[in-house]
């Protein structure tokens, strides 16, 4: 028979059961307001970090480490999107290591899921990502990865690019909170990435005010064009950041272009050639006054292959120094390494503003030297006016003196040397009216020059050959060669030419002139037969003998793979 006491100890014990459930839900819910509470924490702490950082590569890296702390994510990535719209153009990750990023092969360009969200910039949350329609797998070695989610990044009113989160730790699926919570960071980082790149475009901009002021101090301080050109070139390239910068002006009445600077990659491929206007970006670029761009210049169809000068680059573009309304004084050309990011319609108009500037500026260092010369003109027509006018009549007026005095010498020897002393007077009259012509020469007609002469032989030559020859030239030619030496040196080209388009049957020909102010140097090679043993050598004995002539020498020589290399080497300085 049960005891009277255990229906009230039941009634004891019911309560406190429902006392201990109250308690626990209650503890749950601090915990939860207590996680919540933490969370928004780190929200804050998230939000504050990426807002401090004003370097744009660092600030996407801040993000990308705090979106996989805030979701609890084992893997966390961050696709920037490409000028496109369709494909991913940087990707930066946390929770890969660099040694499994070279097992997997090359960033994801936005296939598949990261795809989807480019597609349609919305949040997307999965369980499997297998699962999914648009899912195109993983390459090998790629970590397994099964959860996914993932939220836009807009900058303004434009999708700068997405993050991606996977692998919820401890097996658990990403939720609303976590969503809300990631949705939240990409507003604060839209943000963080439209300040660090208004700080990034401040910084260039002051990069190029630097530059163009440096390039205008140089010019009106009387640096010399080649330094100029190189200072144009050498700026240009670091603040692009391109492997590669060129510079190439008009030669005269030749319709060419000559690339008097060039730095960087395999520069020496590029300096000294000789353009076509046609059939390279520099020429596009100067006969149209535009821009030329090109997304791969080592395979742009719009490039001559010949001579190889571009391996390894890939993005390039070509600026006009100055425009079409005032006339186009050069042309700058910039390549970046194969892989590198295209020049973009932002980089391509700046660059148009620093070459416009640098074209306004010599300009004015041109009208300073034009100056310059007509006050160096106006003194020696006056030192030759003078020189006519004074000098000459006294000079006469003395010898007319002494020429009277001689009839009253009785003395032979006396006599003589007064005779001697008429004939001083005349020589030097002479000598005056010789220097007083030289002073009042003026320079000879456009287009004389040795450069000028080389490219209009070599266009001559070129119906004969069948193709263009390339050609590059190094040195001042057109002043440093005397004419004699320049006329030889023509003479050698058109022979060789001459004998390239009879005798090799070759497809392709590289002349090279180059002068140190010392010693001129020819070289014309090709890719034919070579020289039979049995053949003419008259035109060869021609060239040996006008080198000899001038205390030079020829050279003959055969590569191995075949063809002919000519090197005519004569000295430009006193003999």
């Amino acid at each position: 028979m049960a005891s009277p006491q255990e229906p009230h100890e039941a009634r004891v014990r019911l309560p406190q059961l429902r006392l201990d459930e109250l308690l626990e839900e209650l503890q749950a819910r601090l915990d939860a307001a207590r996680g919540t509470r933490d969370r928004v924490h780190s929200l804050l702490e998230a939000v504050l970090s990426v807002g401090r950082e004003l370097d744009l590569e660092q600030a996407l890296h801040s993000i990308v480490e705090a979106a996989g702390v805030l979701v609890d994510a084992e893997y966390a990535a961050l696709g920037v999107i490409g000028p496109d719209g369709r494909r991913l153009s940087a990707f930066h990750t946390v929770g890969v290591t660099e040694k499994q990023i070279a097992r997997i092969g090359p960033f994801p360009e936005g296939h598949g899921i990261l795809g989807e969200l480019i597609r349609h910039p919305e949040p997307l949350r999965l369980t499997k990502i297998s699962e999914h329609p648009s899912s195109y797998g993983f390459p090998d070695h790629h970590p397994p990865m099964n959860s996914f989610l993932g939220v836009p990044i807009r900058v303004r009113d434009q999708v700068f690019g997405n993050l991606y989160l996977t692998e919820k730790r401890g097996g658990a699926q990403f939720d609303e909170d976590d969503e809300s919570v990631l949705s939240t960071l990409a507003v604060a980082a839209g943000v963080a990435i439209d300040n660090a790149r208004l700080y990034e475009d401040s910084r260039l901009r002051e990069r190029w005010l630097r530059a163009n002021a440096e390039v205008t101090h140089s010019l009106m301080s009387g640096g010399g064009r080649t330094d100029v050109l190189g200072l144009i070139a050498e700026r240009a390239g670091e603040i692009t950041g391109s492997a590669l910068a060129a510079v190439a002006l008009p030669m005269e009445d030749t319709g060419s272009l000559a690339v008097e600077i060039a730095v960087g990659l395999d520069s020496d491929a590029h300096r000294g050639l000789v353009l076509p206007m046609d059939a390279t970006l520099m020429g596009l670029a100067f006969s149209t006054a535009a821009p030329a761009v090109s997304t791969d210049v080592s395979h742009d169809e719009r490039v001559t292959p010949e001579p190889p000068r571009f391996q390894g680059l890939g993005p390039a573009v070509a600026v006009p120094i100055g425009t079409g309304e005032d006339g186009v004084r050069g042309v700058l050309l910039l390549a970046r390494e194969a892989g590198r990011p295209q020049f973009t319609t932002t980089e391509t108009e700046t660059l148009q503003g620093f070459a416009a500037q640098a074209a306004v500026a010599m300009e004015l260092a041109e009208r300073r030297q034009d100056a310059e010369q007509i006050a160096m003109l106006k003194d020696r027509d006056r030192i030759a006016r003078d020189l006519h006018d004074l000098a000459i009549q006294r000079l006469f007026a003395t010898g007319m003196t002494l020429q009277s005095a001689g009839r009253f010498i009785e003395h032979p020897e006396a006599s003589e040397r007064v005779v001697r002393a008429v004939d001083d007077l005349d020589e030097t009259i002479k000598i005056i009216r010789s220097t007083i012509f030289g002073l009042r020469a003026r320079d000879g007609g456009a287009g004389t020059g040795l450069r000028a002469r080389v490219v209009r032989a070599v266009g001559e030559a070129a119906p004969v050959l069948g193709f263009t020859p390339s050609v590059r030239m190094e040195g001042l030619l057109d002043t440093d060669v005397p004419s004699e030496i320049a006329d030889h040196a023509l003479a050698v080209l058109s022979e060789a030419l001459t004998n390239i388009a009879r005798h090799a049957h070759a497809d392709r020909a590289d002349l090279a002139l180059e002068c140190d102010g010392r010693r001129l140097q020819l070289t014309v090679a090709d890719n034919g037969v070579g020289i039979p043993a049995d053949g003419r050598r008259s035109g060869l004995f021609n060239m040996a003998e006008r080198a000899e002539q001038l205390g030079g020498e020829l050279e003959l020589s055969s590569p191995p793979d075949g063809g002919t290399t000519l090197v005519w080497r004569v000295p430009v300085g006193e003999r």
